[in-house]
C-alpha cells in the first residue's frame, strides 16, 4: 500500500503554485512554498512604477463568470469580495458611438441576442457573417486540427469589419493572439463557454485591489494554517535521496515526500540540469521546445481631470484593444484628484520593438478619437509595460505537447496554465494545474481528494447542445 506523504515542497507562488499549496495545506499537508521572486503571484502581481511612483499592476488581469476554479479559489482565500461583476460590455467607435451587448431574458443562446440585433458598431450584413460563425459553435467544440482560427474566419465568410471589430477583439483578445496562430479548438470552446452556454459564463470580473494585495491574501491563507513561505529562493537542484526529495536552494536545503513543480514553461527549461535524468525526462523537454510566447503590452495614464465616466470598454478602429478606469475600478486606493486610465494591447508584437514615449504619443493621437475630455486635459505621467511573456501561444495541436500534472519522476508533479488542463492561458487554467496537480498527488498516496469545480452547464436551449 502507497505511504501517504505527510510533506510537500511547491516551487513557484504564481497561481498555479498558490492554489496546489492552499489545496495542499487544507488537506493535511506541511507545505513549504519556494518562490525565487520577492512576492508571490508571479505574472498576476503589482509593483511600484519606478519611473512614475505609483502602484500599478504587471498587466490588467480579469475573470469571467465561466472561470469556475479561478472563482472558487478567490471564495476559498475569502476574497471574492475582492471581485467587481460586470454584465455588459460597450463598445466604443471613433467619435464616441457606443454599442452595448448585455444580457436579456431570452434563454441561452439568445441571451444576448436583441442587444447584438441593436449594436450599430456592425452593419446588416457584419451581423449575417457573425451569426454563421457562431451557429458554427453551437453543436459542439471541434476537434483539434492543424486549422487556424484565420482560416477559420475564411473559411465561414466573415466580413472585413466582422473580423476586426468582433471576432479579433472578443477571441484574440481572450485568447492573446492573432488569428493566424489560434487554435480553432480553443476559440471555439472560449465562445461558447463565454457567450453561449449561459448568461453567468459571460460576465466579466475586474480585481477592486491591486493585484499583490489579491494573492497576498494566498500567502496570508498559507501562514494562517501553518504553511512555510520562503521567498527570493531560486532552486539550484532537485534530488531524491534515502526516499525523500530534497530541493537545494542557496544555502538551504528543503526535504519533503513529494514535490510539486508550478513553474513556467521557459524555468523549467531552465531547470533542466538540476532535475533527474531519465527517458521520461527527455520527451518532456522536447516537448516544452513547442511552446512559444505572446505578449500584452499596458499603457498606464494619469490625466489632471475626470476624462470618462465608463469603468472599462472595448475601442474599436485602433490599436488599442481595451481601456479600464482605474480611478473607478479601484477607488478605494485610488482617491487622488485626476483620472488613471489603463490602456490594453493583447497579441502586442508590433509594440515590443517601439520606444515608451512613441507608443504613449500614439495613446495621446489615438484617445480623444473616442473621448473629447483628453484634449483639455493635461497627461501629469505615463508608464508602458510590455510583458513580453505575458502568455504561452495557443497554437494549433498544442494539446499533443501539454503534459498532465503526473512528472517522469515518481513524486514530483507539475502545474502551471501550460499543462493538460483543458483550458488555454489564463489564471482559470493555472488554478486547474494546482488543483490537478494536488489531486495526483492525493490519488497516487491512496488517499484520493477532488479540489477541481466542474464548468458551468449549459443552460436554457443550450442544454439540447450537450
Amino acid at each position: 500500500m502507497s505511504v501517504r506523504p505527510s510533506s510537500v515542497v511547491v516551487v513557484g507562488a504564481g497561481v498555479a503554485g498558490l492554489s496546489a499549496a492552499c489545496a495542499l495545506t487544507d488537506s493535511g499537508y506541511r507545505v513549504q512554498l519556494l518562490e525565487r521572486r520577492p512576492y508571490v503571484g508571479g505574472r498576476a502581481s503589482s509593483y511600484e512604477h519606478p519611473g512614475a511612483g505609483e502602484i500599478i499592476d504587471n498587466c490588467q488581469h480579469i475573470l469571467l463568470g465561466c472561470c469556475t476554479n479561478l472563482v472558487d479559489f478567490y471564495r476559498r482565500l475569502g476574497a471574492e469580495d475582492q471581485i467587481q461583476w460586470f454584465d455588459r460590455t460597450i463598445f466604443i467607435e471613433p467619435g464616441g458611438r457606443q454599442t452595448v451587448l448585455q444580457s436579456n431574458e431570452l434563454p441561452a443562446p439568445l441571451h444576448m441576442s436583441l442587444a447584438f440585433l441593436r449594436a450599430p458598431a456592425f452593419s446588416a450584413t457584419d451581423k449575417l457573417a457573425i451569426v454563421r460563425g457562431i451557429l458554427s459553435f453551437l453543436k459542439d467544440v471541434p476537434p483539434e486540427t492543424t486549422e487556424t482560427f484565420a482560416h477559420w474566419l475564411v473559411r465561414t465568410g466573415q466580413t472585413e469589419s466582422a473580423t476586426e471589430r468582433f471576432w479579433k477583439l472578443v477571441l484574440a483578445s481572450a485568447l492573446n493572439e492573432d488569428p493566424e496562430y489560434i487554435s480553432l479548438h480553443y476559440a471555439a470552446k472560449v465562445f461558447r463557454e463565454v457567450f453561449l452556454f449561459s448568461a453567468r459564463g459571460g460576465q466579466m470580473g475586474i480585481p477592486r485591489i491591486p493585484l499583490s494585495d489579491l494573492y497576498g491574501r494566498a500567502a496570508d491563507y498559507l501562514n494562517e494554517r501553518g504553511a512555510q513561505i520562503h521567498l527570493r529562493t531560486p532552486v539550484d537542484s532537485i534530488r531524491q535521496l534515502d526516499g525523500l526529495w530534497h530541493v537545494a536552494a542557496g544555502n538551504q536545503v528543503f526535504t519533503a515526500d513529494a514535490v510539486v513543480l508550478a513553474l513556467p514553461f521557459e524555468s523549467m527549461q531552465k531547470l533542466r540540469a538540476a532535475l533527474p535524468q531519465n527517458e521520461q525526462a527527455e520527451v518532456l523537454f522536447q516537448k516544452l521546445q513547442g511552446f512559444s510566447h505572446s505578449p500584452i503590452t499596458s499603457i498606464h495614464l494619469w490625466f489632471d481631470r475626470e476624462i470618462t465616466t465608463l469603468d472599462h470598454a472595448v475601442l474599436l478602429d485602433t490599436p488599442f484593444h481595451w481601456i479600464y478606469n482605474k480611478s473607478r475600478l479601484q477607488p478605494e486606493i485610488r482617491n487622488g484628484a485626476g483620472c488613471y486610465l489603463e490602456l490594453v494591447v493583447s497579441a502586442s508584437k508590433a509594440l515590443v520593438p517601439i520606444q515608451r514615449q512613441e507608443i504613449i504619443d500614439l495613446a495621446m493621437r489615438e484617445l480623444p478619437r473616442f473621448f473629447s475630455a483628453v484634449t483639455s486635459a493635461k497627461l501629469d505621467k505615463a508608464a508602458v509595460v510590455k510583458e513580453v511573456r505575458a502568455t504561452y501561444s495557443v497554437r494549433p495541436l498544442l494539446d499533443e505537447i501539454r503534459p498532465g500534472a503526473k512528472s517522469p519522476w515518481p513524486g514530483v508533479y507539475l502545474a502551471g496554465d501550460w499543462t493538460a488542463t483543458g483550458w488555454p492561458a489564463t489564471m482559470e487554467s493555472g488554478v486547474r494545474s494546482g488543483y490537478l496537480a494536488a489531486e495526483a498527488l492525493t490519488r497516487d498516496a491512496g488517499h484520493a481528494k477532488k479540489f477541481l469545480v466542474p464548468d458551468l452547464a449549459p443552460t436554457g436551449l443550450m442544454r439540447l447542445f450537450r
